[in-house]
């Protein structure tokens, strides 16, 4: 039987189809798969070269005081480990058809509201973060000739756009602004190079526990994305190698940023003591001209790129919480709250800011994952696509939320933010190993509490 389409659940059929796609969280159906595995690449890869990932490489010498080798194995360490499991959730598309929050209904069934809205709310923190740069890009470009407000609100609408039209006008975005940005941003590198400093003195109060905190920050950065992993790959053809999704995602969140941070670190002493936002930093280690104008732009596109990722998945979170509303209205208030985030990042205290976001909007992203991963497991990657469409109707998830909450609780010991430093992390250092603990008590915890209740053991067939 042909399900009938509403005029509000239109989905995109191939590449560069750019129908507004009105459906929401549902499983995308086997015959309405399309799309080659090196788009993966792209969607992944264009959106981390933006000046939060430089931003992040600058913090090995002013949080952690890391000279340049030690920042550097840091920042590669942290991406490694992070940008492999986002590897993993984005295999889970292909064979689920769902986006990454929607399918954590499987473990969570109604408790999907704790998840679903404080990644929401995540969202529009990190709409804030990279909108912020954005803005500045246009104020630069202009000689300040535009008001910040209105720069931002240029950022903004385009995101939204995107991010209304959905899935495939993302994907098209990232795909040809990966080559602009490719070359935009090795321009820029080039400019530096004279600005960058092999040699850094400041790598004298270094300590393995710092080390571990810019592995952790810099983890972090990519560690974000596993809340997004399969939202751009559900449309891929259920028989998509695995390997190569795992490997396309892995390879674009790596390289992009590993680069940037690396960047960021290279050119952090002649930064100085320096306030100023990201942006206008870049433009001066460039040298301004016509190549801090390329940097500018450069910065503008991946700020769109990034955003209208946020604004997609922020739109499918809201919906996988329960509230019922067409995903392109969902995507567009994602991007109009996001605009007020982003007046509070510009009055305020960007840096420590900046930071605590990192952090605080990522420490649950450990329990999380084990939940799903361990989940997934259980069901041999096998469900009833039934059990999670509607909302009414899935289990009470009450074991996932135990895990997530419980995992959550016994990491804070461990935190290590401007906001507060836990006992555990001042014994190790310094050491932030929120993740890996978050991540180890809910995944046993997730696994004992399931495997004594006989949910999920058995395999159970897709429908």
């Amino acid at each position: 039987m042909t399900a009938v389409v509403s005029a509000r659940d239109t989905m995109p059929t191939r590449e560069g189809d750019l129908t507004v796609e009105g459906h929401g969280i549902d499983p995308i159906p086997v015959e309405g798969r399309y799309g080659s595995l090196t788009r993966v690449f792209t969607v992944w890869f264009t959106p981390n070269l933006v000046p939060a990932a430089f931003a992040i490489g600058t913090f090995a010498v002013s949080v952690a005081s890391l000279g340049w080798w030690a920042g550097l194995a840091a920042i590669v360490l942290g991406n490694l480990i992070s940008a492999a499991l986002v590897g993993v959730m984005a295999a889970m598309g292909p064979r689920s058809g769902m986006a990454q929050i929607p399918a954590s209904r499987l473990p969570f069934g109604k408790t999907i509201v704790v998840p679903g809205v404080i990644n929401w709310l995540s969202t529009i923190a990190w709409d804030a973060v990279n909108a912020f740069f954005g803005a500045y890009a246009i104020d630069i470009l202009t000689g300040g000739a535009i008001p910040f407000p209105v720069s931002l609100a240029i950022v903004i609408v385009c995101q939204s756009v995107l991010s209304i039209v959905g899935y495939e006008a993302i994907h098209t975005f990232e795909k040809w602004a990966a080559l602009g940005l490719l070359v935009l941003f090795a321009v820029v590198t080039i400019a530096a190079v004279p600005k960058m400093d092999f040699a850094m003195a400041n790598g004298s109060g270094a300590s393995v526990g710092m080390f571990v905190l810019m592995t952790t920050i810099a983890g972090s950065f990519n560690l974000a994305w596993a809340l997004y992993a399969s939202d751009y790959t559900r449309y891929l053809p259920v028989d998509a190698p695995a390997s190569r999704v795992f490997g396309w995602t892995f390879l674009g969140l790596a390289l992009s940023a590993t680069w940037l941070e690396a960047l960021g670190l290279a050119v952090t002493n002649a930064l100085g003591n320096s306030t100023a936002d990201n942006t206008h930093q870049i433009n001066t280690i460039v040298g301004g001209g016509f190549v801090g104008a390329l940097a500018m732009v450069a910065i503008f596109l991946g700020s769109v790129a990034v955003n209208a990722m946020n604004d997609y998945t922020g739109s499918l979170s809201l919906l996988a919480a329960g509230v019922r509303i067409w995903r392109p209205l969902s995507a567009a208030l994602v991007g109009v709250l996001s605009f007020g985030a982003t007046l509070y990042l510009y009055y305020g205290n960007f840096q420590s800011t900046f930071e605590n976001y990192l952090l605080l909007i990522t420490y649950w992203i450990g329990p999380w994952a084990a939940i799903v991963l361990v989940d997934w497991y259980l069901r041999r990657g096998r469900f009833d696509a039934r059990r999670v469409v509607g909302f009414a109707n899935l289990p009470s998830g009450r074991n996932a939320l135990v895990a997530l909450v419980l995992g959550f609780v016994v990491s804070i010991p461990f935190f290590n933010q401007t906001l507060y430093v836990g006992p555990a992390a001042n014994a190790l250092g310094g050491a932030d190993v929120t993740y890996v603990v978050g991540f180890a008590v809910a995944a046993v915890l997730y696994s004992v509490l399931e495997r004594s209740a006989g949910q999920t053991s058995v395999p159970v067939p897709a429908s």
